[in-house]
C-alpha cells in the first residue's frame, strides 16, 4: 500500500488539557491503526471564540475555524476522542462544532466518523459519546457504530509519568475499532 492510497485519519481531542487520558488515548492512535490508514492530528480549535451568528456573519469565519473545517473536509474520515464534562459534550468541543456546522459548505457532512472517550470512571464517558452522537448526525455526519470504544478506568490503564495507554485489552479494542472504521469508510466512499 502506497501513501497516496492510504485512507488519511483526522483525530479530533475533545479534551484541551495536554496530560488528559484522552489525549493519550489520540496520541496512541498512530500506532493502533491498521496499515490502510495514516493518522494526523487535527488542528486546535482552543482559539475559536464563541459562538455568535451575529459575529459569523458580519465578519465571517475566524481563520482558526476555517482551518479546523479544511481539515475535516480534506479527511477521509475523523476520530474523535473526547472527555466527558457534566454528563455532556465538552464545551469547547461543541463550541468548534458550532462554528463549523453553519458555514456553507458543512464539513462534517457525509464526513465518516467514530467516537471514543476515555474516563477515570466506570462509564467510561458514554454519556458524552451519546451526546456528540445526537449532535454529529444532526449535522449529517455518518457515524460509525460498532465496535465501540469507552476506556473506563483510564487512570488503571494509562501510565501517570508517561502518559502512555498501556492496557494491552483497551490497545487491543481501539485496534478492531480502526480497522472495522477503515472498511466503514470504504463502504462510505464507494
Amino acid at each position: 500500500m502506497t501513501e497516496s492510497t492510504k485512507l488519511n485519519v483526522l483525530v479530533i481531542c475533545g479534551s484541551l488539557r495536554k496530560g488528559s487520558y484522552n489525549a493519550s488515548v489520540a496520541r496512541a492512535l498512530p500506532a493502533l491503526t491498521p496499515p490502510e490508514i495514516t493518522i494526523k492530528p487535527a488542528p486546535l480549535y482552543d482559539k475559536f471564540p464563541l459562538y455568535n451568528a451575529d459575529v459569523q456573519n458580519s465578519s465571517g469565519n475566524p481563520a482558526e475555524v476555517i482551518a479546523w473545517a479544511d481539515a475535516i473536509r480534506s479527511a477521509d474520515g475523523v476520530v474523535i476522542v473526547s472527555a466527558e464534562y457534566n454528563w455532556s459534550i465538552p464545551g469547547p468541543l461543541k463550541n468548534a462544532i458550532d462554528w463549523v456546522s453553519r458555514m456553507k459548505d458543512q464539513p462534517f457532512k457525509d464526513k465518516p466518523v467514530v467516537l471514543q472517550s476515555a474516563s477515570p470512571g466506570l462509564l467510561g464517558a458514554s454519556r458524552m459519546q451519546y451526546h456528540l452522537r445526537m449532535a454529529l448526525t444532526s449535522i449529517d455526519a455518518m457515524m460509525f457504530g460498532k465496535p465501540e470504544v469507552f476506556v473506563s478506568f483510564a487512570n488503571k490503564k494509562i501510565d501517570e509519568k508517561t502518559g502512555e495507554l498501556t492496557d494491552e485489552p483497551t490497545r487491543e479494542a481501539i485496534k478492531l475499532q480502526l480497522a472495522a472504521f477503515a472498511k466503514f469508510i470504504a463502504r462510505v466512499r464507494a
